[in-house]
């Protein structure tokens, strides 16, 4: 499977990494759960046209691509995937929603690719899943923090991690509500919508993906597989704000390298439609123009491509411009060539 993409005259062609899309059986199988269990972040979905526009993977969404000047989506479920499933249903829907991911991959290659849905409540068949999903050609996976009580670093996904590097398909670990007890203590008494908005993506979402890329960290994963690639959106989950605080953690749990160091080498950092110059002159402080990527968050973000093509202009010169808006998802995703490989250096700079 090829990804080819055409660069228009005079501008880096723009590959999007964080483009959202949602399933209907997937989307009713969630909102059917126990209300106990049920994630509310799911009302999110349902603002303005965001429903309609998550479950359009066709001609929709390919003129609003155009639009903003996007040339690729690679496109991952929505929040929060199938992982707030139980077992049996995330395993049999996980796999339904590559294949369709798949399929319409082949249809308009080189419009899109796709991140991986993975049955995380039974890690054996995630793994067993990522494999098959690689040899669909989808290019990488999204997970999120917690399954239920279990987080990401628990011993019984390791093997998940060891499949992951091995065959070059990084993660991405996408923010995710905190669990019921936590916005209790620290998310609540200020009315139902400030209540949810800040849990999710005024705050909360983002403390959850730092501390589960954090945790993986503590401990040991990236020591126990180096070749292991994380993706952060939002520019880092706050964790590039926190590093040299953090190193003491590193330290502490007797770690090879520091998370500076994990920061620099194992994790690429993504816009996720944030396109607050500070922010990126503050990323590109702690880690390098070749590590960074361009997203839009789509549909929940929708800069325009006047707002693109202006954010565009504070990177610091020509290359690292070209490695934002798509050099580095190429190499990352490696997206040109046969079976979406270039036949250059991967991820970890090897071939």
């Amino acid at each position: 499977m090829t990804h080819p993409i055409t660069e228009p005259e005079g501008s880096p062609a723009l590959i999007a990494i964080e483009e959202h899309w949602t399933e209907a059986s997937i989307d009713r199988a969630l909102r059917a759960l126990p209300e106990a269990d049920r994630d509310p972040s799911l009302v999110l979905n349902d603002h303005g046209d965001v429903g309609e526009r998550l479950n359009d993977i066709g001609e929709s969404r390919l003129a609003a691509m155009d639009a903003q000047g996007v040339g690729m989506q690679v496109l991952s479920l929505a929040p929060p995937g199938t992982q707030g499933l139980r077992a049996a249903d995330a395993v049999a829907l996980s796999r339904d929603a590559n294949d369709i991911a798949a399929a319409r991959v082949a249809e308009a290659p080189t419009r899109f690719a796709a991140l991986a849905s993975l049955p995380l409540a039974d890690p054996a068949a995630a793994a067993v899943e990522l494999e098959r999903a690689a040899g669909l050609g989808l290019v990488g996976t999204m997970v999120y923090g917690r399954t239920g009580d279990v987080p990401l670093d628990d011993p019984r996904f390791d093997d998940l991690w060891a499949v992951a590097a091995d065959l070059g398909m990084p993660v991405f670990i996408h923010p995710q509500i905190p669990p019921r007890a936590v916005r209790a203590a620290s998310y609540g008494g200020l009315g139902d919508l400030p209540d949810l908005a800040l849990s999710t993506f005024a705050w909360g979402w983002h403390l959850e993906a730092g501390t589960a890329a954090l945790r993986l960290m503590a401990a040991g994963a990236l020591d126990r597989h180096p070749e292991l690639q994380l993706v952060l959106g939002h520019w880092g989950e706050l964790l590039l704000f926190w590093h040299e605080r953090a190193d003491g953690l590193a330290r502490m749990a007797g770690l090879e390298r520091s998370v500076t160091e994990y920061l620099r080498e194992n994790v690429w950092i993504t816009a996720s439609g944030m396109l607050d110059p500070a922010l990126l002159h503050h990323a590109l402080a702690v880690t390098t123009p070749d590590r960074i990527l361009f997203s839009t968050d789509y549909p929940f973000q929708r800069p325009t491509a006047e707002q693109i093509a202006a954010f565009l202009t504070e990177l610091p010169d020509a290359a690292a411009r070209e490695a934002f808006a798509s050099g580095t998802a190429r190499r990352l995703f490696r997206l040109d060539g046969p079976d979406g490989r270039d036949g250059t250096d991967g991820p970890d700079g090897t071939d």
